[in-house]
């Protein structure tokens, strides 16, 4: 008897492909040639970006998505959850709001990042690199609560993002993330090009937990470029200014493995496009870019 196929990864763009980190930003281009070009490159799946970057009114959205034939799916919000129970609050503030907008426009998940390092005037990191032990409970209890409030308020899917120059980002912190949290209310958003940013292995990393895996965001980042921002501990804002995240396939990891694996752990996993590039400079840049890239993932048979 033949096997019924599993569903392929359902590829979408976010709008950090065209430069996008703030909700308003002169250096960046603006939700109307974003939501065309997406379009226009032949996408149909699109993350909300920086809460209000496309408008915060759902029926307003919805109205631009359909005449661009988009749906969305998925927001994101920042949290520092590390800091303790009255924290849980503070974060739930902004990850309701985010939730309340994208559950209206249709999207099953929220994507939550942990706070950056901070950094002092002269560039020198001024926080702590990794998490105290009272710190990793403290987060790891918030993120459980935070995502038992999705699931139960909004029946939506917390997907936990690991990302460079936080305390989550090395191959050992995200699995302590993984075993110390309940699946019922955190999953993995994992960032190609951030895991490889530690030297991290995606497709082992899926294969290892394939059933914590939720969603994917694809990235690639320049090897020889990264061993010279590791080296010398340049900020993460100022390797992208160098062209850390680099279009597909240039840099690393290749795509095809990762899709297969993520295809096996998680049939119709969403395989969403980022590529870090702020500021974009030359705003005609992104939707050539969107192209290439979609050609490039076809070829990897997504």
């Amino acid at each position: 008897m033949a096997q019924t196929p599993k569903a392929t990864p359902v590829v979408g763009i976010a709008p950090d492909s065209w430069g996008v980190w703030n909700a308003v930003d002169p250096l960046q281009p603006g939700p109307e040639q974003y939501l065309s070009e997406v379009s226009q490159a032949g996408f149909h799946w699109t993350e909300i970006g920086p809460f209000g970057y496309l408008g915060t009114d759902a029926g307003e959205l919805r109205d631009k998505l359909a005449s661009h034939d988009l749906s969305v799916s998925a927001g994101t919000v920042f949290t520092g959850l590390h800091r303790g129970v009255t924290e849980i609050d503070v974060a739930w503030e902004a990850v309701s709001e985010v939730a309340k907008l994208v559950s209206a426009l249709g999207a099953e998940h929220v994507i939550t990042l942990p706070e950056m390092w901070s950094r002092d005037e002269s560039g020198h990191i001024s926080s702590s690199r990794e998490f105290s032990a009272e710190e990793w409970s403290n987060f790891l209890h918030g993120h459980n609560e935070i995502g038992r409030r999705l699931v139960e308020e909004f029946g939506l899917k917390q997907q936990f993002h690991a990302h460079a120059e936080t305390q989550v980002g090395s191959d050992k912190e995200i699995v302590r993330l993984l075993e110390g949290t309940d699946p019922r209310y955190l999953n993995l958003c994992l960032d190609t090009g951030h895991f490889s940013y530690y030297f991290g292995d995606s497709v082992d990393l899926i294969k290892r937990y394939p059933g914590r895996i939720g969603y994917l965001h694809l990235k690639q980042v320049e090897p020889v470029l990264m061993a010279h921002v590791l080296k010398n501990d340049i900020s993460f804002v100022d390797a992208v200014k160098l062209g850390l995240m680099v279009e597909p396939p240039h840099g690393i990891p290749p795509y095809a493995p990762i899709l297969e694996a993520a295809q096996q752990a998680t049939p119709g996993i969403f395989a969403i496009i980022e590529q870090d590039m702020y500021p974009v400079g030359d705003f005609s840049k992104p939707l050539q870019i969107a192209k290439r890239t979609r050609e490039y993932l076809e070829s990897c048979g997504a």
